[in-house]
């Protein structure tokens, strides 16, 4: 017998083990097209870091699908966002478009979080999307990476693109190709991450193909459905474990990058049974830096941070039908054009999940951890290298501590808390540009102390070699380390310094600055975050204290080890 005579008809109950096979298969779509996306890109930042995902999106609104488990998690909200604006923006598509699309304010994050968007056509009926995003190292504007912590409107940032028509009917469009690539720096490589991720999409379209011929169209819209019903109630009743009330906190920004104050992220969470709001509308007023956040960013930042709290419900729309967020306006995590926001989906995402964790932490103590890292550590440095005649744009990102939890330290050095990415290896680094790292090593003592201690963010040193660079960084918890509960302490703080001509100084802005001219031999130094401590530091078992010391993980200071 058949898979589509052993599955149920539509509007039938749909058995267990087709359920299961077309869910892993779902997600199977999503993770080759991850993969080509992956091995295909030119840039490091994409091949080496997995800054992209990829995913599957439904008719009308967009609802999320499936999202591959290698894809960068706050894309997950993000990406249906864009493909909603996309499907509201665009009446004309047909079998092999593809859209083109970076604009934050239809869906999106910073302008070098690229997207593209292609309508599924199976047997000649328009099925549903194929999404994905690309962060490329550079899409023009002030600075090479695009991380301009100074910017004061979106069109000093780079090059804004609304839904464009990349692919029609399958055929690359040339000019517009030519356009975007004479606008940006390093064109060579951009072209490369263009067809890197239309390659994705059709490896996608063919996969996808191959499961709807296998089980039918309607048994795959059937599970579809039930997934999401699944879904939603294996999130709501997550949240009937938490007591209802409403509950308060707020994380902090360092400064916008233009005005050297701090702003506020608060956020008021309500439960009510199996229903959950959170509000942000107390956060402070947008600010003139590129520190504020787009609707889409902001509301995914909430998803994501539930679902680290909640990891096994599985990623489809119905997880977020129990989650409601009003739209904060008239405050900075509500960016409206032409507000700049550079750091909304790295840094602005990070402190919003951060407000949401520390909240929680006074509902469901006993599943929450203190605050991790909370910082992508962006930074670009670009310049000419005369040993190969080339220009380059170097963007990184590095690790930091993740805070303890009610069983144990902190993981150190881990990836940034909206995504799986991983600092790209040093070898590929100092291979691709003329920059050799001098350092990287774990930030010990970074952790804050506590019954379990946070994890250790790194510390690291890259020294240009030859030819001239220009560096800019925007980072977070500079000026404020992350924050412990139940008595935990809070982490070490970010620290920055740049040698210039033998001049070592430290950005006004602590996290952030931008246009520091290298010359060979000049270096920049970076010590991540460590994680915040979870419960007093009394109460650290002795076998745990004497293990610190033998590992001189707090050189100097033998209270805490």
């Amino acid at each position: 017998m058949s898979n589509k005579q052993q599955a149920a008809a539509p509007g039938q109950a749909i058995d267990p083990v087709t359920l299961t096979v077309i869910e892993k298969g779902l997600q199977q779509v999503c993770s080759e097209m991850d993969l080509v996306h992956e091995k295909t890109s030119f840039s490091p930042v994409i091949s080496e870091g997995f800054d992209r995902s990829n995913g599957i999106y439904g008719l009308g609104d967009g609802r999320m699908i499936a999202q591959g488990e290698l894809g960068l998690p706050i894309f997950l909200g993000v990406m249906q966002e864009t493909t909603r604006c996309v499907i509201e923006a665009r009446n004309d598509l047909e079998d092999g478009d593809v859209i083109l699309v970076n604009d934050p304010y239809l869906g999106g994050t910073h302008l070098m979080d690229v997207k593209m968007v292609r309508p599924f056509y199976y047997k000649g009926r328009l099925w549903c999307y194929l999404s994905n995003t690309g962060h490329w190292p550079d899409t023009g504007g002030m600075v090479p990476g695009g991380f301009n912590s100074t910017a004061t409107e979106i069109h000093q940032e780079g090059l804004r693109i609304p839904p464009v028509k990349l692919v029609r009917r399958g055929r690359m469009e040339d000019d517009l190709v030519q356009m975007v690539l004479s606008n940006i720096r390093v064109a060579q490589e951009r072209i490369g991450d263009i067809k890197a991720q239309i390659a994705a999409l059709l490896t996608g379209a063919r996969r996808l193909t191959a499961l709807l011929d296998r089980y039918g169209q309607d048994v795959v819209e059937t599970a579809i459905a039930e997934l999401e019903r699944r879904s939603e109630r294996m999130m709501r009743s997550h949240i009937e474990t938490i007591p209802d009330g409403v509950y308060e906190a707020s994380a902090f920004m360092d400064s916008d990058g233009v005005v050297n104050e701090p702003l506020e992220i608060h956020v008021s969470i309500k439960v009510e049974g199996s229903e959950i709001e959170l509000d942000l509308s107390k956060s402070s007023p947008p600010c003139q830096g590129p520190l504020n956040s787009v609707w889409a960013t902001t509301l995914s930042a909430v998803y994501v941070g539930l679902k680290h709290i909640f990891p096994d419900v599985p990623l489809n729309a119905g997880c977020f039908k129990p989650i409601h967020v009003p739209k904060p306006v008239g405050t900075f995590v509500y960016a409206e054009y032409p507000r700049p926001v550079a750091g909304c989906a790295a840094e602005v995402s990070q402190r919003i999940m951060e407000a949401v964790f520390l909240a929680l932490a006074k509902a469901i103590p006993g599943r929450l951890f203190a605050a991790p890292a909370g910082t992508s550590g962006n930074l670009g440095i670009g310049g000419y290298d005369p040993e190969t005649g080339e220009n380059y744009i170097m963007y990184y990102f590095s690790g930091g501590g993740y805070g303890g939890w009610w069983n144990g330290d902190g993981l150190s050095n881990g990836c940034s808390t909206i995504g799986i990415s991983k600092s790209q290896p040093v070898e590929i680094m100092e291979q691709r540009y003329p920059l050799l790292f001098e350092t990287f090593a774990l930030h010990e003592g970074s952790g804050g102390a506590g019954r379990y201690r946070g994890g250790f963010g790194i510390n690291y040193r890259i020294r240009l070699l030859r030819g001239q660079g220009k560096a800019s960084f925007l980072m977070e918890h500079g000026r404020f380390g992350p924050p412990g509960i139940l008595g935990g302490e809070a982490g070490a703080p970010n620290r920055i310094a740049v040698m210039q001509k033998g001049r070592a100084t430290v950005p006004e802005h602590v996290s952030k600055g931008e246009d520091f001219v290298l010359g060979p031999g000049d270096w920049i130094e970076v010590h991540t975050p460590g994680g915040g401590g979870y419960g007093p530091v009394a109460e650290r078992s002795a076998d745990a204290r004497e293990n610190d010391r033998l590992q001189r993980y707090y050189p100097g200071v033998a209270a805490k080890a």
